[in-house]
């Protein structure tokens, strides 16, 4: 949580945080930042300070709003650095950084984050690191970095953000169920009243448009995958395929606020009128094994040890697991979890290696998503829901929906 930072920075020795780049989109400015129209700046966290956030004289309201203590950058004259620099602007960059961490007294280890062009961030630090000899820049591992450890567990106010996104997300998902069961069958695929065939792409297009209505974003697109792509866990499914009954559909949809903000992470599995004896077979195998694993989850414990529990349960029912198969493209495939917040993929990580040090700590927001996959018949099956470990230690589903297989068609 952020109320860790200093702490962490403690244990990584580090003397400042700096991060770049837009509010939008970026997980580490928008950590600090919020929701806000800021599209460049940069944000200096000092060890036991509270954050400045330095902005655009044109953005000045927009970084007020932020609650953080402001610098605007036109106090620095980059007109005037700018030709201090000879015209270039990765030095001007260097120079204008130089002049921040003189005036707030930054030395020591600095770590940088953020979202921006990589090569000319690599180019002003190098700059930045030359010109200041009292500062180290460091990077870090991207999974052990003090902002990453940071957001692994969420305060009330993280997770209340991301439960409203899987209210909208379930309701969008209710919708698609409805649209889907509205359909008429002809020659066991969907179609719609004058006879035209429904396509997947279109249910695509209209889950961008209920999730915007709802003020969503879906930056990293959504799985309705059927049949064989059902069977790949991350096939996306194709926009042109039609849509048949009595074939798994492995629906994942991952939406978050409007403009870069926290995510919600779901999955449902569905046959649209019946389902195949075998389908139904596996479907009771990955729902026995959701269920028994997460009645088992307890807080503070190794987060491999939930991965390392679902393997031997699957095992135990007859199907491949990445354990004791580790390069299988059928059966248990993948982690049981990830953490969810500001970005779809966060700490704590599932892995059942016996490097991963992570433990399920109270505040920590997870998927929990068993799944099994078989291509070559057509079979993939994924349940998923987020859920958050609460401060008293109990399990909460953020966004509950019904884990029906089968949704009902008139003509089927």
């Amino acid at each position: 949580m952020k109320t860790d930072i200093d702490q962490l920075m403690e244990e990584a020795n580090l003397d400042a945080l700096l991060v770049t780049g837009p509010a939008g989109n970026n997980p580490y400015m928008t950590y600090f930042t919020g929701l806000v129209h800021v599209t460049h700046a940069y944000l200096l966290k000092k060890r036991g300070d509270e954050p400045v956030l330095f902005h655009s004289s044109m953005e000045r309201d927009e970084a007020a709003a932020t609650g953080l203590g402001t610098k605007d950058l036109s106090d620095y004259d980059m007109i005037k650095i700018l030709k201090e620099a000879g015209g270039d602007q990765i030095r001007a960059r260097a120079m204008l950084l130089q002049r921040i961490f003189k005036e707030f007294g930054v030395r020591g280890r600095v770590g940088v984050y953020g979202k921006v062009e990589v090569g000319s961030l690599y180019a002003t630090l190098n700059h930045l690191d030359d010109a200041i000899a009292e500062i180290e820049i460091v990077g870090e591992a991207p999974d052990r970095s003090v902002l990453t450890r940071a957001r692994t567990t969420k305060d009330d106010d993280e997770v209340g953000h991301i439960q409203e996104v899987g209210k909208i997300a379930t309701a969008v998902v209710a919708d698609v169920a409805g649209f889907l069961t509205s359909h008429q069958v002809k020659d066991g695929v969907l179609v719609n009243r004058e006879g035209g065939a429904l396509t997947v792409g279109e249910v695509k297009r209209r889950i961008n448009l209920w999730l915007a209505m709802r003020g969503a974003d879906n930056p990293e697109g959504s799985i309705f995958a059927i049949g064989h792509d059902a069977g790949v866990p991350h096939s996306a499914g194709k926009d042109d395929d039609l849509i048949p009954v009595g074939k798994p559909i492995v629906f994942d949809i991952y939406p978050c606020e409007a403009g870069g903000g926290y995510f919600h992470d779901f999955t449902r599995t569905w046959c649209l009128g019946y389902a195949p004896d075998e389908v139904q077979e596996v479907y009771e195998d990955v729902l026995d094994v959701y269920e028994t694993v997460y009645s088992a989850m307890k807080p503070d414990t190794p987060c491999r040890d939930y991965q390392v529990m679902a393997c031997k349960l699957f095992e135990k029912k007859g199907h491949h697991t990445v354990l004791n198969t580790p390069q299988t493209k059928e059966g248990y495939v993948h982690s049981l979890a990830h953490g969810v917040g500001l970005a779809i993929h966060e700490g704590p990580t599932f892995s059942h290696v016996e490097s991963n040090e992570d433990r399920l700590l109270p505040g920590s927001v997870i998927t929990h998503e068993p799944g099994l996959y078989y291509p070559e018949r057509e079979i993939g099956v994924r349940i998923e829901d987020t859920v958050w470990v609460r401060p008293d230690g109990n399990l909460e589903v953020l966004a509950e929906y019904p884990k029906d297989l089968v949704l009902k068609m008139k003509d089927v």
